[in-house]
């Protein structure tokens, strides 16, 4: 008699996984998607403030707005997460008042993104059976949101260089 698989995931299995891919997308390639040197955060590193403050053409965002952007997004979900209340968000505010940034104000947008991350990883850390109505679903957001802007980023970064 053939032995019965189980048809769910154990959850440990599924949230080494999941660190695994956040942790290559933010901070430390290991070999799943991306190539070295290419995190968000080291990408980030390698930016002045005057890239970020520049836009490929008039109506896309500057590398500033699309960090800001997703650093915004890193909060929403984390309280989305932890709260269940899905709040209404001017989602378009950023992407309408970030343009040119001082070094100060970039570096201070790269240390929101660091702290957001932070707080986001505590919150999925911190799930121990993954059952809440949002858990899956917002973090796998956060994954999928940011790989997206961080190929926007590099795109961008790859567009102004070419053309200076």
């Amino acid at each position: 008699m053939e032995a019965k698989m189980s048809a769910q995931i154990p959850v440990e299995r599924f949230k080494k996984a999941l660190l695994l891919c956040l942790q290559e997308t933010f901070s430390n390639v290991r070999g799943i998607y991306l190539d070295k040197g290419t995190t968000l955060f080291e990408t980030l590193e390698g930016v002045s403030a005057m890239e970020a403050s520049r836009a490929i053409s008039a109506n896309s965002a500057t590398i500033a707005a699309q960090v800001e952007h997703a650093r915004f997004y890193l909060d929403v979900l984390d309280d989305f997460m932890r709260t269940g209340i899905d709040k209404q968000n001017n989602w378009r505010e950023i992407w309408e008042t970030v343009r040119e940034v001082t070094p100060e104000q970039w570096e201070d947008i790269k240390e929101r993104l660091r702290q957001s991350h932070a707080k986001a990883l505590a919150t999925i850390n911190s799930f121990e059976r993954w059952d809440g109505k949002y858990d899956i679903v917002g973090a796998l957001s956060i994954l999928v949101h940011t790989a997206y802007h961080l190929g926007g980023i590099r795109l961008t970064l790859g567009a102004i260089r070419a053309g200076a």
